[in-house]
């Protein structure tokens, strides 16, 4: 009776993605397209922003530059930058004050998907000031609109500039959990590949596996449309295609550019189509032990994909025809196999390893099953079900 309630409660949010108000957000890509937000604040007459981004990139002085560009185009900036790599619930509360106290008309992130995610959650508190973050968790509950969110991507992975989805850790629990809305969703999206040739290589591939999991989990799910599908496809395809060369060669602006294309149609695809136990698991294991996400999918992916066995065979093996590593005469099970392994290939070509050891304490793990759970059940329309046996088992693969 479960299972069935689940798969209710998911057609009825498939059903919903053909009326909910989803858009996407405007895209400027490009080498140096970053020079062109300026303006284009501008011309939403905004003079002053807050400026969310973490304190990495403002000590490697990607940040400083912006700034200036900003200052010149005669835009006041007030900096917020220290997010933490699972944005907490303190954090948004800081940046939300920061805001308020200097009467800021806007937000601009410049990062990963933290400094997205924090954004997004300082502006469903800006603009929702009587709901706390806890209130706004889970899906359809930021009542208000949120102030104009400009973001701007530093990786190609996490699709945050698309997505209407906000990660929020609340350090006092260790719960990781998600804000979905599309109200979240933001104005303007930059896809400058010139902004991500300084990332480590650890940092692209985990990011880029970040990117491909999202594709899976929305194409493989019970919830696609034609239009998702398309998506998840197409990242497919761009993943396969550059992300090795993005990794090997950091400096590769049409690979790096790709990746970014990549990310965003991912973004698009699970938006609507959602995501899977492989983000149930992935979460849990950021907010206990702050595992970096795409790693965390990166490694629990294939063990999810083998536990779908049969029941995922039909989509996995469209997904080997579009990355390219399936013959003709392959069969479903054969080609859904094949993609599987090459996750696991592709993940060892990027010194990504098979398995987390050390990390999982044997204690956390009943609660940490339990979350993941709640999080993937009933929400995710996933091919096959997990309990909490199954779900304990993924942990204990990767131990």
């Amino acid at each position: 009776m479960y299972r069935l309630y689940c798969r209710i409660y998911q057609n009825i949010f498939r059903l919903a993605s053909y009326v909910l108000p989803f858009h996407e957000p405007r895209i400027l890509e490009g080498v140096h397209s970053l020079l062109r937000l300026p303006q284009v604040i501008r011309d939403h007459k905004i003079s002053r922003l807050l400026l969310v981004t973490d304190p990495g990139l403002v000590k490697i002085g990607l940040i400083a530059p912006i700034q200036k560009t900003l200052k010149d185009a005669e835009i006041q900036v007030v900096l917020y930058d220290k997010t933490v790599a699972n944005p907490t619930i303190d954090n948004i509360e800081e940046a939300a004050s920061l805001y308020r106290e200097n009467r800021c008309q806007a937000l601009l992130a410049i990062g990963g998907g933290s400094p997205m995610d924090l954004a997004k959650g300082a502006g469903a508190r800006i603009g929702n000031p009587r709901k706390t973050i806890p209130q706004m968790r889970g899906v359809l509950k930021v009542p208000r609109k949120i102030p104009p969110l400009f973001v701007v991507p530093t990786t190609a992975g996490t699709g945050s500039e698309t997505t209407l989805a906000a990660v929020i850790t609340d350090s006092r629990t260790h719960e990781k959990y998600a804000l979905n809305d599309p109200k979240l969703i933001p104005y303007y999206g930059v896809l400058d590949p010139t902004l991500t040739v300084r990332l480590p290589k650890h940092i692209t591939s985990t990011t880029g596996m970040d990117a491909l999991t999202h594709a899976v989990e929305a194409f493989i799910g019970r919830s696609n449309t034609r239009y998702t599908e398309k998506m998840a496809l197409e990242s497919v395809r761009l993943i396969y295609g550059n992300l090795k060369k993005a990794y090997d060669d950091g400096n590769d602006l049409l690979a790096r550019a790709n990746m970014q294309k990549a990310a965003f149609k991912a973004g698009v695809a699970f938006t609507r189509a959602y995501v899977g136990y492989v983000h149930a698991l992935a979460h849990t294991l950021g907010g206990f032990y702050q595992v970096p996400h795409g790693l965390a999918n990166a490694v629990i992916l294939p063990y999810v994909l083998d536990y779908f066995g049969q029941k995922a065979f039909r989509r996995l093996a469209i997904l080997a025809d579009a990355a390219g590593i399936a013959e003709p005469q392959d069969s479903a099970k054969t080609k859904a196999q094949k993609f599987i392994a090459s996750i696991r290939t592709l993940n060892a070509s990027m010194n990504i390893p098979e398995k987390l050891p050390g990390i999982i304490r044997e204690e956390d793990l009943p609660q940490m099953a339990q979350r993941a759970f709640h999080e993937g059940n009933p929400l995710y329309p996933v091919p096959k079900f997990m309990g909490i046996s199954e779900l304990l088992s993924i942990y204990r693969c990767i131990m």
